[in-house]
C-alpha cells in the first residue's frame, strides 16, 4: 500500500551536487530500512547507501562513502540522497527501495518495494 517515488535526478558536471529526494505515501516508513540503489547501463543493480529509520543508522557502498550522504525526514516521510562531488561513473537510474525488515541490507533482493528511478547523469 506504500509506494516510493524518486525526484531530484538530473544533468551535473564532474564535481558538483545533487540531492535526490524519495517520499514515501500510504504508510511510514518507520518500521523498515531504506535503501538507495543504482543501474548503469549495461551492469547490475548495485547497492549505494541505506538508512534504519528508527535508528538513523546509516551505510554506504565503498565508491561512495565519503561522497554520499544518506538521511531522513520524520515529519515528510522522505529518505535523501546527497551526492558530492559526482564522477562520471555515478551516472545512473537511481532507486529508492524498502526493505522487508528494520535491519540492514545490501541485497537488493531483500527489498519489497521499489521507486520508479530517476536519472542521475554525470558529465566529465
Amino acid at each position: 500500500q506504500v509506494q516510493l517515488v524518486e525526484a531530484g535526478g538530473g544533468l551535473v558536471q564532474a564535481g558538483g551536487s545533487l540531492r535526490l529526494s524519495c517520499a514515501a505515501s500510504g504508510r511510514t516508513l518507520s518500521n523498515h530500512v531504506v535503501g538507495w540503489f543504482r543501474r548503469a547501463p549495461g551492469k547490475e543493480r548495485e547497492f549505494v547507501a541505506a538508512i534504519i529509520w528508527s535508528s538513523g543508522n546509516t551505510y554506504y557502498a565503498d565508491s561512495v562513502k565519503g561522497r554520499f550522504s544518506i538521511s531522513r525526514d520524520n515529519a515528510k516521510n522522505t529518505v535523501y540522497l546527497q551526492m558530492n562531488s559526482l564522477k562520471p561513473e555515478d551516472t545512473a537510474v537511481y532507486y529508492c527501495a524498502r526493505g522487508g525488515s528494520q535491519y540492514y541490507t545490501g541485497f537488493a533482493r531483500q527489498y519489497d518495494l521499489w521507486g520508479q528511478g530517476t536519472q542521475v547523469t554525470v558529465s566529465s
